[in-house]
């Protein structure tokens, strides 16, 4: 019989899945079991802090549903997400950087033509976008598939208003053959992310605050390149520097010109105020080696 206390359970625990099958799943959780040991350690976890942890948890599994999902929040605002995302999206110089997913992605968005109004009655000032598809050398990408969604002038996306009975601000779309997209929405905002539940009430505790920085959301995907998912932030917003989910890169940051009512860039005569966007996407081509990569292969040669 092992005797199990505080100085033997770490290894104890190790022991019990050291011939699984699987050698990556035994990797993680042999990392896993150790870090979170280690953390118990170091904070002198008390049970009362354990079983709060606990409820914690099982309260953002009661909260998440197919609408909301408070797992990716607390993933997003622990910054986690952002973590991840940066050391499985290593690009060549002159790609465009990818930022986190969100919890606000919807599979099965409208289908629209460019020049269409994807916004489809969003609140929010118009906003005429357009843009361009490339690979690094330049060469433009047609036929890529975009998709693009975004929260309306009040802060929140089309499925956080239950009584809508279509997507709004919201579509997919495709490049023409000389890479070139535009389409009508609306300007994007700040915005809180949803902080009513219990990731609300963590940031709450910790002294901080839920807001974003304006931004679109777009996943560009094209046959011989890498998916691209990421966002273009709006220069100036005052949340650049402290989003709460920590996914603002420097690169991704975009001028909205603002302009009267008067003709818009698609020539129809807008009635109010209304800003233009124009951003290069550029992507990366499938199997080219990063810089980050190289070294890892390095790594492996000179150890094996």
């Amino acid at each position: 019989m092992q005797n199990v206390n505080e100085d033997t359970i770490t290894e104890i625990v190790l022991s019990r899945h050291a011939d699984s099958g699987d050698e990556r799943l035994k990797q993680i959780v042999t990392s896993l079991v150790k870090h979170l040991h280690s953390f118990a350690r170091d904070v002198n976890l008390t049970e009362e802090e354990w079983f709060k942890g606990i409820q914690f948890l099982t309260d953002v599994g009661h909260i998440t549903d197919d609408k909301r999902q408070e797992f990716i929040l607390l993933s997003d605002t622990l910054g986690l997400s952002m973590l991840v995302t940066a050391l499985n999206n290593r690009k060549p110089k002159g790609c465009t950087e990818a930022t986190v997913f969100g919890p606000f992605f919807v599979e099965g968005a409208p289908e629209y033509e460019n020049g269409d109004d994807v916004a489809n009655g969003a609140k929010g000032e118009p906003c005429f976008v357009s843009g361009k598809v490339t690979g690094t050398h330049g060469e433009p990408v047609g036929n890529a598939h975009i998709e693009v969604w975004q929260a309306d002038s009040d802060g929140f996306y089309d499925v956080q208003h239950a009584e809508l009975a279509q997507s709004q601000a919201r579509g997919s779309l495709r490049s023409r053959a000389d890479g070139t997209f535009h389409f009508k929405s609306i300007t994007a905002e700040s915005y809180p992310i949803p902080h009513d539940g219990p990731v609300g009430r963590m940031l709450k505790a910790l002294g901080r605050h839920p807001w974003r920085p304006a931004h679109l959301h777009f996943m560009i995907e094209a046959p011989g390149y890498e998916r691209l998912i990421t966002h273009v932030f709006r220069a100036g917003d005052q949340y650049l520097n402290s989003d709460a989910v920590f996914g603002v890169r420097s690169s991704l940051i975009a001028d909205w010109q603002q302009h009267p009512a008067g003709r818009a860039p698609d020539g129809s005569d807008c009635p109010t105020t209304f800003s233009t966007l124009d951003f290069t996407f550029v992507l990366n081509p499938v199997g080219v080696e990063t810089s980050g990569d190289a070294g890892k292969t390095a790594a492996v040669s000179a150890s094996s």
